[in-house]
């Protein structure tokens, strides 16, 4: 599988896969069988929250939350001429176009060379290219939600 991948993709894809063999199995051999389960057009515009399952990409707007099933494997590609306003949640996330709000991956985060990120990112493992852009404060955590914990005093 993996020499037929390599044929497939090359760069930053590859290297990818060099360093988290264990991840492999995640990110291609699931998309063998399902790559996209939803696609969301260039010319296409969004507004409210998205709740999605699998695999989704955004070459369009997304004016609002996009948040993949909690407990489920998700994973986002979102193209050059995607924009998402709003939070975004998700297992794994290629960015090439713009976020403006909090980010929160709990496994892989790629942010492309022409990507821009406005707002917050959590994340668990991180690959930024050149040129990419974040404004924001980037924290890793091994769980990509922030935990709140409250302090009780008695009197």
């Amino acid at each position: 599988a993996f020499a037929q991948v390599r044929r497939l993709f090359a760069g930053p894809v590859i290297n990818w896969i060099a360093a988290y063999p264990d991840r492999m199995t995640f990110m291609f051999e699931r998309n063998a069988k399902n790559p996209i389960d939803t696609l969301i057009g260039a010319s296409t515009r969004i507004e409210g929250d998205l709740l999605f399952c699998g695999g989704l990409r955004i070459d369009g707007h997304v004016r609002g939350n996009v948040t993949g099933e909690p407990g489920e494997p998700t994973y986002i590609v979102l193209g050059e001429a995607g924009r998402i306003d709003g939070e975004v949640r998700c297992s794994s996330l290629v960015v090439s176009g713009e976020i403006n709000g909090p980010v929160y991956v709990s496994e892989m985060l790629e942010i492309q060379p022409k990507a821009r990120i406005v707002g917050e990112v959590y994340y668990k493992v991180l690959e930024m290219h050149s040129g990419a852009l974040v404004q924001g404060k980037l924290s890793r955590h091994d769980s990509a939600d922030p935990v709140l914990h409250l302090a009780v005093s008695e009197m």
